[in-house]
């Protein structure tokens, strides 16, 4: 129970953060409207929305001031709820996407974030199988640890036969996932773990070379400190049979970590992490060993734990050129008690999970807006003065949070297993949580809080969005615009070259102490994407999900070079993306094609448009959609996909019209010279209301069909089934806008499409 003098402090807060409110205006942005209404709002039986943004929030805030009666019969819920109201309704704060979606309804599923055990019997497996079903059904992701699988052809006694392999089966809990839908928003994500002292370790490695295989997985290689001392060394290490714990092969260390390179430099996948440092930081070390993360890689956990993350907008904490820390510090005690509340009220979808969540009570507090608060005060991303920013915003928000649930604990209680934990030292007080701040990607919560994501720079200052009739609509950084206009140097034709461009770095009209402060991912080396990683994981429980983006022309010794950065500037993992890396990504930063790059011309070079033949040689390939049976046949010349043709079955109207235009604008694109794979890339994964069919051979639309028809064509090996490549995701299939890589997962900023594997 709190205390006459906690609780008026507690009202005391809230006040000051209601001080802070709009009025009863909230300031969304247009984007942050279309993706609260596209996925978050209440709606009808007809999918309109009945519920407003202001109704929303109240909703979340109600039902999670509820938990202040479980400790205070005499608390003040409404002061309570006003509180949590305002950090939401302020854009201070944001819960994550479970949270906002399922808190005060009938689902009432909170947590995003969980790991399951994977042990090396059929019925744990399966069983593992069966509760990733339940819980992407109900809008979580999942992680795995497979290092405990016999490896392939090791022995299996009860059959005498020979074991698939752990690669195998991850084939099973992909399939999976693939026959779930998270509410028609995003498919499950898992994050796939192997120790790189398993013996099928150099299998692993390369499991995603195919990219249309395991879609829906993240996958990362765990390392320790002997690996790496062994790379740098360069010798040979032992590889271990997890069922007899013998030793199997020697492999060369180094030779082991220039595969993980190549994959990465190649693909984006695997990436790294640390499982030793990560262990380190356990906080409940007799409870068990740490194995795995969430599908993003910021939350390590226990088998069947489960975690609460939310996000601070330090955009918003900005004041007069400096940080204001006072409001800083409301703001982060009342988001370390909305996340302590979510525990409390959070149904699990799994019973187990449920206990060991309440046992250990973790939560992960994060930032978002780093971005904006860097160019707030006039500091370069990539300097040290943001490095010791970072350093002393992050440290401040971690003893702050810290703190707070050590009031908590006060009133409240420790957490169940506090008994052995690295907090059970003599004159420590108690916590009321066994972790409290993480870094997590925020791609679409940021989007609804109006800031930049998570600790990324900036992906482009300008850039062009589509909307649905494509009509294209200029979207500039905000304080871009405003600086422009301050400085004296805005105007409307200059935000379209530099939404050309992505970048101000080539622009001559943008000032040079405005281009050293406006840089983008693009414009930073690698080395200050991971000191910047670095710096933040001082000062984090658990962890930061972060990309660290190259250019195209990186060397594989570049990524070579960032993992072992990474490494001895203690970060707990990493995940790069060179730019490019995924095949025909026609669409990156400023909207410029390939094609467009590579002449440095700033138009792309399209042949004239070529002449029918009389006589042309094709394939028919029959589709089953939502609409019907559809028939694709596309011909070819001897230069490749010539034309197209659909036709609907006995169907006719619109479904047969608008498949007939595809076909003919199909059609002039190749003649026009228009590789096939562009066109699969901007029709695949097009949704409708019919979608037609599960997993693997999922069409989504009339759109997604003509895709696949014209992939199957060109890649006979994609016949045995259907897929949403990972190499097909540069450019967003909803709106066909940029896509940014963050953190292992795709986010497109324009309309807020996600999908995190």
């Amino acid at each position: 129970m709190l205390t006459t003098g906690e609780k008026s402090s507690s009202k005391a807060q809230a006040s000051n953060v209601r001080g802070n409110s709009n009025n009863g205006h909230i300031p969304l942005t247009e984007n942050a409207l279309r993706v609260l209404e596209r996925r978050y709002l209440i709606k009808n039986d007809k999918g309109k929305p009945v519920e407003t943004p202001e109704k929303m929030f109240r909703r979340i805030a109600e039902n999670i001031a509820q938990a202040d009666a479980i400790y205070d019969k005499d608390a003040d819920l409404k002061v309570v709820e006003d509180e949590f109201y305002g950090i939401m309704t302020n854009l201070d704060f944001m819960p994550n996407s479970p949270t906002l979606m399922n808190a005060g309804r009938r689902l009432q599923q909170l947590s995003a974030c969980f790991v399951l055990p994977v042990d090396d019997n059929m019925e744990s497996i399966f069983q593992a199988i069966k509760d990733t079903a339940i819980i992407h059904k109900s809008g979580g992701g999942t992680g795995f640890s497979f290092s405990r699988l016999r490896p392939k052809d090791d022995l299996v006694s009860t059959t005498y036969g020979l074991s698939s392999g752990p690669i195998s089966f991850m084939q099973v809990f992909d399939a999976a996932t693939h026959a779930v839908n998270q509410g028609g928003f995003r498919r499950g994500a898992n994050m796939g773990i192997m120790n790189v002292e398993h013996p099928d370790i150099e299998e692993f490695i390369s499991c995603k070379k195919d990219r249309t295989k395991l879609t829906n997985f993240n996958i990362s290689v765990g390392l320790n400190e002997d690996f790496m001392q062994k790379v740098i060394d360069n010798v040979d290490f032992q590889t271990i049979n997890p069922r007899s714990g013998k030793p199997e092969k020697k492999l060369n260390a180094r030779e082991i970590f220039e595969k993980i390179v190549y994959n990465a430099w190649e693909s984006g996948e695997p990436g790294i992490v640390f499982l030793d440092r990560i262990n380190v930081d356990n906080p409940t070390p007799h409870i068990g060993r740490i194995e795995s993360t969430n599908p993003c890689g910021e939350q390590p956990l226990l088998p069947y734990e489960a975690c609460n993350l939310g996000s601070i907008s330090l955009s918003n904490f900005v004041k007069d050129g400096k940080v204001d820390f006072k409001r800083l510090r409301e703001v982060v005690r009342s988001s370390v008690h909305f996340l302590d509340n979510v525990v409390d009220l959070s149904e699990f979808p799994i019973e187990r999970i449920g206990r060991m969540v309440l046992s250990n009570r973790k939560i992960g507090l994060g930032v978002m807006g780093w971005a904006d608060m860097l160019l707030k005060l006039r500091i370069p991303y990539n300097s040290d003065e943001a490095i010791s920013k970072a350093e002393e915003v992050m440290g401040f928000i971690q003893s702050e949070s810290h703190r707070m649930s050590q009031d908590l604990a006060k009133a409240r209680g420790e957490f169940s297993n506090f008994k052995g934990s690295i907090y059970d030292k003599p004159d420590a007080p108690p916590m009321r949580n066994a972790t409290v701040t993480t870094i997590a990607p925020t791609g679409t919560i940021s989007i609804i809080a109006g800031c930049s994501s998570g600790v990324e720079p900036l992906f482009a200052v300008c850039f062009v969005r589509n909307v649905m009739d494509n009509t294209k609509l200029m979207e500039t950084n905000p304080i871009f615009e405003q600086i422009a206009k301050e400085e004296g140097f805005y105007s409307e034709e200059l935000m379209e070259k530099i939404a050309l461009e992505g970048s101000v770095a080539n622009i001559d009209e943008v000032p040079d102490q405005i281009k050293r402060i406006f840089v983008t991912a693009h414009d930073i080396t690698p080395e200050w994407h991971i000191r910047m990683q670095a710096a933040f994981q001082k000062h984090i429980d658990n962890a930061v999900s972060k990309t660290v983006n190259f250019p195209k022309d990186a060397a594989q010794k570049d990524v070579s070079d960032v993992f072992k950065l990474a490494w001895k500037l203690g970060c707990k993992g990493v995940t790069i993306y060179r730019d490019g890396c995924r095949d025909m990504q026609v669409l990156t930063r400023g909207g410029k094609t390939a094609g467009e790059r590579e002449n440095g011309s700033g138009k792309a070079k399209v042949r004239g448009r070529k002449k029918r033949p009389k006589i042309l040689e094709g394939k028919t390939v029959h589709m089953e959609t939502g609409c019907g049976s559809l028939y694709v046949t596309v011909n070819r010349d001897k230069d490749g996909c010539f034309e197209l043709f659909t036709t609907m079955g006995k169907a006719g109207g619109c479904a047969a019209s608008q498949n007939e235009a595809i076909g003919r604008l199909v059609s002039l694109a190749w003649r026009s010279g228009i590789p096939a794979k562009a066109i699969v890339k901007q029709l695949i994964g097009i949704s409708c209301q019919n979608p037609k069919g599960l997993g693997k051979r999922r069409i989504t639309s009339c759109a997604d069909a003509v895709a696949k028809a014209i992939q199957m064509y060109i890649d006979p090996e994609a016949r045995d089934g259907f897929d949403t490549p990972n190499f097909l995701r540069g450019a967003c299939p909803v709106c066909g806008g940029v896509v940014e890589h963050e953190g292992g997962c795709f986010v497109c900023r324009a309309c807020g499409y996600s999908d995190c594997a």
